[in-house]
């Protein structure tokens, strides 16, 4: 079982929690992205195991009546054993996903993915009119050029700033950098896109900067953040914007528990309090 200080930010081991946890969420009209925790496979087992249980939780989510969809991460399915192994397993779960009117979400990871990645999800939300969305990361040097790239390109992009350590002659190390950069590609996005834009952020200036150029330009879009995190602005937020939380599940937790806590003082503090049962 996963403990009490893990369980703030991982929804259960099975589908089955992760769904009762959606459904908690939206009761507080805060809709789910929900993840299966795995990644950097180099066997095709794991793979394909990971793949069939996203096609089933597409048929969870569909037999509901719960505000969800999934994300998935590449090197989850199979990019670190090729992209056709990657292009194969992805196609496969899209289509399943479409046939059933679940949005699926395609995760970014670092930097030697964002090619596969990008043509993936030009590809398949063409092939599929939207349907498909995905993540681009506002520290790497060329994701302005990217986000032009998908200005046209129907679907769904997720803006976040990043969170890899990247090698600083692709990507800006300065947070004041960093934020810039998100705002300017926040800024193109309401000016130029047409299919929906993911505020991928638990940053308050970043949140009301969106909503500024929403009111501005008229833009629809969403904001996302991570299970755990700001919980009570995400109900606030809900309350009159559209509300995405993250949401992990899976036997694979101990690695993203670890990241989560360590990653924002906020997030460590609470792990500390709950250690020491305060």
């Amino acid at each position: 079982m996963i403990p009490p200080i893990a369980s703030r930010f991982v929804a259960g081991e099975k589908p089955a929690e992760a769904l009762e946890h959606v459904r908690q969420l939206n009761d507080r009209d805060v809709n789910a992205i929900v993840n299966l925790l795995g990644e950097h496979y180099d066997d095709r087992e794991p793979v394909r195991a990971d793949a069939a249980e996203y096609r089933d939780l597409v048929e969870a989510i569909a037999r509901s009546d719960l505000e969800a969809c999934i994300s998935v991460k590449p090197s989850q399915i199979g990019l670190d054993l090729g992209k056709d192994v990657f292009r194969e397993e992805l196609s496969e779960i899209v289509d399943a996903a479409a046939d059933r009117g679940v949005f699926v979400w395609i995760d970014m990871e670092d930097h030697t993915t964002t090619d596969a990645t990008l043509d993936a999800f030009e590809d398949l939300s063409r092939e599929h009119d939207g349907g498909v969305g995905v993540c681009v990361q506002a520290n790497l040097k060329r994701t302005r050029e990217d986000v032009k790239r998908l200005a046209d390109v129907p679907g769904k992009v997720r803006f976040v700033k990043g969170a890899y350590d990247e090698p600083s002659d692709i990507a800006y190390k300065e947070k004041e950098t960093v934020n810039k950069e998100y705002e300017a590609l926040l800024e193109f996005a309401f000016e130029h896109f047409e299919d929906g834009i993911a505020v991928g952020s638990h940053d308050p200036a970043m949140i009301d900067r969106a909503i500024s150029l929403h009111e501005e330009h008229g833009t629809d879009f969403e904001i996302q953040m991570l299970m755990g995190v700001r919980d009570d602005a995400q109900y606030e937020l809900a309350e009159e914007y559209e509300v995405w939380q993250y949401v992990p599940y899976g036997g694979r937790w101990k690695s993203y528990f670890y990241r989560r806590a360590m990653e924002r003082k906020e997030n460590l503090w609470f792990a500390v309090r709950a250690i020491i049962g305060r």
